[in-house]
């Protein structure tokens, strides 16, 4: 049985490590999906392998990857992807204007139409997929390329609710 003074002591340290985390805004790891549900990512793993056999190019796929995990605030994937596209040959430019790629003269239309899929797809309680972005998407992509691009967001957007509810956390810094 503890004494009141190590009671006591116990919860100072729990106050001051929530403190801790609070003010830094560390994020203390959670559950490991990966290692509880195997067969869950092994499920996810398929996907990505399918994605990876599409016409789609890798180039508009990381795109896709970035900019969904921007919208939901994934570190983890934002790393990843990031890291994925200059290995790939991205250039650091175009990489840096895609938070605002609306704006850039860095995509052509299909890059722009893929990631204004993109948005709209992730934030799909707002509008959902808009008549306007789904008709621009038509002019730049085969039915089957769309199919591919909405498969490509739904499976990032997954990936990022699994590291941002687990706090998954890049460690090579």
């Amino acid at each position: 049985m503890l004494t009141f003074k190590e009671l006591l002591c116990y919860f100072k340290y729990r106050e001051y490590i929530n403190y801790v985390i609070k003010t830094f805004k560390m994020m203390v790891k959670r559950i490991k999906i990966n290692e509880l549900e195997p067969e869950a990512y092994n499920a996810m793993y398929g996907l990505e392998k399918y994605l990876n056999s599409t016409d789609l190019s890798r180039s508009l796929k990381e795109l896709i990857k970035i900019r969904a995990s921007q919208i939901n605030g994934c570190a983890f994937c934002i790393d990843m992807h990031t890291k994925d596209a200059l290995e790939n040959g991205e250039t650091a430019r175009r990489i840096f204007a895609v938070s605002a790629w609306w704006e850039s003269p860095l995509f052509d239309a299909k890059e722009k139409a893929a990631l204004k899929m993109t948005e709209e797809i992730t934030k799909i309680a707002d509008n959902g997929l808009t008549e306007n972005t789904y008709n621009e998407a038509k002019e730049n992509f085969s039915d089957n390329e769309i199919a591919q691009i909405i498969i490509a967001i739904g499976v990032i957007n997954v990936w990022n609710r699994i590291a941002v509810s687990t706090h998954m956390v890049f460690t090579d810094f």
